[in-house]
């Protein structure tokens, strides 16, 4: 994921605010989450962050919804992203694909976590930078 980045001259950098929570369940799936208190039973309606298969659910969804840019445009790495660009002018338009993409999806970003066409950021605990 660190070496994909080498060679573009524009990152931004992007985090799923809540991704768990984000992905929906499926109805037959409701009802084996579901858990019984004193006022009654509840199932989860969106995937729940202790699940066991929680992360290899999530980076699956995000792979099919990004399918055709992975590795041109965008990395992703459970619910961070990093949209890359070989050339800063065309930065612009490679955000406005992804912003598209989520918004048909329905997937929220932390704007508190995101960094927009910046030339270094700390990513999955390394330092990422644009050589000049």
């Amino acid at each position: 994921m660190i070496d994909a980045t080498m060679g573009h001259e524009a990152l931004s950098f992007m985090d799923g605010s809540s991704g768990y929570n984000q992905i929906r369940m499926t109805p037959k799936d409701e009802g084996v989450m579901a858990f019984r208190t004193p006022k009654g039973i509840y199932c989860y309606k969106v995937m729940s962050f202790g699940l066991k298969n929680a992360g290899v659910t999530y980076q699956r969804a995000m792979q099919k919804i990004f399918d055709d840019m992975l590795h041109k445009n965008v990395e992703c790495y459970v619910d961070d992203l990093v949209v890359k660009s070989k050339m800063r002018q065309d930065h612009l338009q490679d955000l406005r694909k992804i912003f598209e993409r989520l918004r048909r999806y329905q997937l929220k970003m932390n704007p508190l976590k995101c960094a927009f066409g910046v030339t270094s950021e700390k990513f999955l605990g390394f330092i990422i930078r644009i050589e000049e």
